[in-house]
């Protein structure tokens, strides 16, 4: 069972970093609300693969957001800036994706990017120490 969910856990980190790639192509095109939608989901895949470990999914964003806010943040094998980067990514993907007059800026999609970078960064750092990568 180990070696399926360490499996499943590459499998949704490498999910994350196309995410965070087609962001960053978006980005670059000046398509800023579809850049904030991926670094979101290149946040929120990253999530995954790290609750992978535990055998844990939700059917809901905010069932894995918690649990991995609960078994990783308030733990402290993650900073609580992670649960700030996730915070502010959920809340501008769901004002980009869901209302009609929003107009994402070059600066809100930038700063979305960047701190999707960090987090991947810091969730390929622990999975590494996991083994899984």
């Amino acid at each position: 069972m180990a070696g399926s969910l360490t499996i499943l856990s590459a499998h949704r980190f490498k999910r994350a970093k196309e995410e965070l790639s087609t962001a960053e192509l978006l980005l670059r095109s000046t398509n800023f609300r579809s850049s904030i939608n991926r670094s979101y989901y290149a946040i929120f895949h990253a999530i995954r693969a790290i609750n992978a470990l535990d055998g844990f999914d939700s059917s809901k964003h905010s069932g894995v957001i918690s649990h991995f806010n609960q078994e990783y943040v308030k733990t402290g094998i993650f900073q609580k800036s992670a649960s700030k980067i996730i915070r502010n990514a959920s809340e501008l993907r769901e004002q980009a994706d869901y209302e009609d007059f929003y107009e994402a800026t070059q600066e809100e999609a930038s700063d979305v990017f960047e701190q999707a970078t960090i987090f991947i960064a810091e969730a390929e750092k622990y999975l590494r120490c996991q083994s899984v990568l």
